[in-house]
């Protein structure tokens, strides 16, 4: 019997990742960029210390409420307005709607979905112009900045 060789997984890279957002009442997409860099996928859990009376042994811990991040996107390049129109509706308080729903999908190198982070609640909280400069010749977003409600992790089907 021949020895057989187990697929080598690759890591998982951070260079090759998409944005989708699109709002949660309708599922129209509003994020048509892509972005050179995305952070503050990130959620983190308050824990309630206890010091129990009696107890030498040390503290008990409980878990407390989870927060999360606020995702930051820069160096965006796009065709539409899409962005900046939601972020308009949210400041001007449109009854239809200006919640949404995000992925940021993780890419191999071979453009295969290797995880997705989902986020759901989302809200634009701030949207920064590039500064304007004559030699370039794109509609161009320097830095947007999303708050989320939730966060989960969708491991691709193998």
């Amino acid at each position: 019997m021949a020895d057989e060789k187990k697929p080598v997984n690759l890591p998982f890279t951070s260079f090759n990742f998409e944005i989708l957002l699109s709002l949660e009442n309708d599922n129209s997409v509003i994020c048509q960029a892509a972005f050179s860099e995305c952070d503050g996928l990130e959620m983190s859990m308050e824990i309630k210390t206890i010091k129990e009376g009696g107890n030498n042994a040390g503290p008990i811990h409980m878990i407390g409420p989870v927060s999360y991040g606020q995702l930051t996107l820069k160096r965006g390049m796009t065709d539409s307005f899409d962005l900046w129109d939601w972020f308009d509706k949210v400041r001007q308080r449109d009854k239809s709607g200006y919640y949404a729903s995000g992925k940021v999908i993780m890419l191999s190198s071979d453009n295969k979905e290797q995880a997705a982070f989902v986020l759901k609640g989302c809200l634009p909280v701030k949207l920064k112009a590039p500064s304007l400069n004559a030699k370039e010749g794109m509609v161009a977003i320097e830095e947007m900045t999303i708050a989320y409600q939730s966060l989960n992790i969708m491991r691709p089907d193998k």
